[in-house]
């Protein structure tokens, strides 16, 4: 399994940015599929984006052009930029290597004036 750390959540108003950071240990990190979700309340969890070994990303459609993720592959890290937040962008968001089973313990991320 691949150990997953989330950092860079918290509370933003409308329309800034925040850079969520996952950091990861153990298996080869770069030779998996890695992805960012979030769950808000009441509702299911939710596939953000993801991004594939050669660095080909895939976004849900309410985030494209709004948010980016990427990976640094030397420092075992993917990232997830997200710009103009929204009020309903507001959930725990979490890093996964979904075709390991792996999943980062969340980081919360509000978006209120």
């Amino acid at each position: 399994q691949v150990q997953l750390v989330e950092s860079g959540g918290g509370l933003v108003q409308p329309g800034g940015s925040l850079r969520l950071s996952c950091a990861g240990s153990g298996r080869i990190f770069s030779a998996y599929f890695m992805a960012w979700y979030r769950q808000a309340p009441g509702k299911q969890r939710e596939l953000v984006a993801g991004i594939g070994v050669s660095g080909i990303p895939n976004y849900e459609p309410s985030v494209k052009g709004r948010f980016t993720i990427s990976r640094d592959n030397a420092k075992n890290t993917v990232y997830l930029q997200m710009n103009s937040l929204k009020p309903e962008d507001t959930a725990v968001y979490y890093c996964s290597a979904p075709h390991l089973g792996s999943w980062g313990q969340g980081t919360q991320v509000t978006v209120s004036s």
